[in-house]
């Protein structure tokens, strides 16, 4: 029965309205997790014979005791971007199909997922090395075994946590706790988490333990998924009582106050939005990848790190004008409203946040002036360049997003354009390269203040350029609508 579901996928993925763009898509995401895949094998690779030969430990104590972080990071990654595959499985409950089969199908669907499985390429060449080194066979297998388990016990937290807003806050907060207590040497969590992981490999048979709680998680989401698997129950839409929100200091702004308004308090009903400021603030220590390789040290991979620390957002949010507003785009392009207002409103609200981004990552100076005056500069180029040019890009995305949708994606089949990748050239590459050579041939200050006078000018000719943008909107317009209009 499963491969009878998997067939009917690949059915209605070919006779789709979007194939091609769809075919697209797949093949991107097909060389994305491809290149995920070589980074991690290769850091098996490189954290094996690094521990073992500058290191001089056992790599695989070091690396068990910095796998609490690593299921940590795991599970919250999968709370933003992983949701089970309803869609696809409404149509066949009223079929004469046993419901216990496809509860049963749309857990397993869920380890498909990249997310699910990527983790366990890294796990499977490490062990590799490891028996290679000589390593207990046993002892190996039962450690890849247990710690693979751990991590798809992730799986089925998330389902069971993944609409308790509440309860993730609180978790998030342990997790806060835990992870300062743990810093500050209160409690050695690292310490505990090498003597359950490696565990494993000394004591083969306490893999018992992590296949009990697989298979005791997997019975009882599937009872709470059973109970909830209705059309009219659990599948629904979640309706809430509407509230009325305003912030009223914004309304003397006029027509762009309204639409900063709007934005607001978007942001803060929907959990699509929600995803987005969780995002943003992950962007935020991006930055910190500076010390986990080289590469990332040259200036024009500080410059690149720079504008993704302070312009997380920007990048998140702009680029989906206006796809936030598909659902009632249609209705806006029939009550004349002023494009141009429209866009300022989008760019001041992108240009907040990336200023308070600039001020949050002033604790980058405990690494080093250098480092915090590349990334001011590259807020300043992200303010007075990148906001515009994001808001272009915007302009040929002609993705929809619900913003009642329980699904979470990164990326959509309308959201591929060729021109909106062009705009990835002024966007990054530019300031990317001018700081570089600047850096190079004058030195530090020369390579940031260019690159704040480039931002500074695209400020000052914000207008000019706004005019262009608001030209490129109306010429996409129609196709825009019938973008959003079109649910296939």
């Amino acid at each position: 029965m499963f491969l009878k579901f998997l067939r009917l996928e690949i059915k209605s993925f070919f006779r789709g309205t979007s194939v091609g763009m769809n075919l697209a898509m797949k093949i991107l995401r097909l060389i994305g997790i491809v290149y995920f895949m070589a980074c991690l094998a290769g850091g098996a690779f490189a954290a094996f014979f690094y521990i073992h030969k500058e290191m001089h430990q056992d790599p695989l104590k070091v690396v068990s005791k910095f796998l609490i972080i690593a299921w940590a990071l795991d599970l919250i990654l999968k709370y933003i971007w992983q949701e089970m595959p309803t869609q696809n499985i409404k149509p066949f409950l009223t079929q004469n199909i046993r419901k216990n089969t496809l509860v049963n199908y749309m857990l397993a669907k869920t380890f498909l997922s990249a997310l699910s499985w990527l983790n366990s390429i890294f796990f499977i060449t490490f062990s590799a090395i490891a028996l290679f080194k000589g390593y207990s066979i046993v002892g190996v297998l039962a450690w890849l075994i247990g710690v693979s388990l751990l991590f798809y016990l992730n799986n089925f937290i998330n389902i069971l946590f993944n609409d308790k807003e509440t309860v993730a806050i609180i978790i998030a907060g342990i997790f806060a706790v835990v992870a300062g207590l743990g810093y500050y040497n209160w409690i050695p969590v690292l310490s505990y988490s090498e003597k359950l992981f490696y565990g494993f490999y000394e004591s083969p048979y306490l893999i018992i333990i992590p296949i009990i709680l697989f298979f005791g998680l997997w019975k009882f989401c599937f009872n709470y998924v059973r109970h909830e698997f209705y059309l009219d129950q659990g599948l629904e839409a979640k309706k809430q009582i509407g509230k009325t929100e305003n912030i009223a200091f914004l309304n003397k702004y006029g027509v762009i106050g309204t639409f900063i308004n709007n934005d607001i308090k978007m942001l803060r009903r929907n959990k699509v939005t929600k995803g987005i400021l969780i995002g943003s603030f992950f962007f935020l220590f991006y930055g910190l990848l500076m010390f986990t390789s080289p590469v990332y040290k040259t200036p024009a991979m500080m410059m690149f790190m720079g504008l993704f620390v302070t312009g997380g957002f920007q990048f998140l949010f702009g680029q989906r004008v206006p796809a936030f507003d598909s659902s009632y785009y249609p209705l806006m392009m029939t009550l004349n409203v002023p494009y141009k207002e429209y866009l300022k409103a989008k760019w001041w609200l992108i240009n907040i946040v990336t200023a308070a981004s600039i001020v949050v990552a002033l604790f980058y100076v405990y690494f080093g002036w250098n480092l915090y005056i590349t990334f001011f500069a590259a807020g300043l180029y992200n303010i007075g360049v990148n906001s515009q040019f994001t808001l272009w890009s915007g302009a040929f995305n002609k993705t929809q997003i619900d913003l009642n949708s329980k699904e979470k994606r990164i990326g959509q089949k309308n959201s591929f354009n060729i021109k909106a990748i062009l705009l990835l050239i002024p966007k990054m590459l530019l300031p990317m390269g001018v700081f570089a050579v600047s850096k190079y041939f004058f030195g530090m200050t020369a390579g940031v203040v260019s690159i704040a006078v480039l931002g500074l000018i695209g400020f000052l000719f914000r207008e000019k350029i706004f005019d262009i943008i608001v030209k490129q909107y109306k010429s996409e317009k129609y196709s825009t609508l019938d973008a959003f209009k079109n649910k296939d």
